[in-house]
């Protein structure tokens, strides 16, 4: 399996659930708050944070995590620098 990271660059603005509670007859979680379906996507973070302010919604931003990035074998073979030819 491959994980591309070629859909990082997008924002989302997700809204939070305002009353989860679970469902007694399946047991699984649900709400009658049907924002929670809704998920804005946009290509900055600047657009993100207008159309939030613009609309009077409370926001958070949180930072993408930076994925250090594994070299595998035969990079490192490649890469080496410390044999000599």
């Amino acid at each position: 399996m491959q994980s591309g990271r070629g859909k990082l660059k997008k924002w989302l603005l997700e809204f939070e659930v305002k009353d989860s509670s679970i469902n007694p007859l399946m047991g699984w979680e649900t709400s009658t708050d049907t924002l929670e379906e809704v998920v804005l996507k946009f290509p900055t973070k600047q657009k993100a944070v207008e159309y939030a302010e613009s609309n009077n919604i409370t926001y958070k931003i949180i930072e993408p995590k930076k994925k250090n990035l594994l070299l595998n074998l035969m990079q490192k073979i490649f890469l080496r620098t410390d044999y000599v030819a």
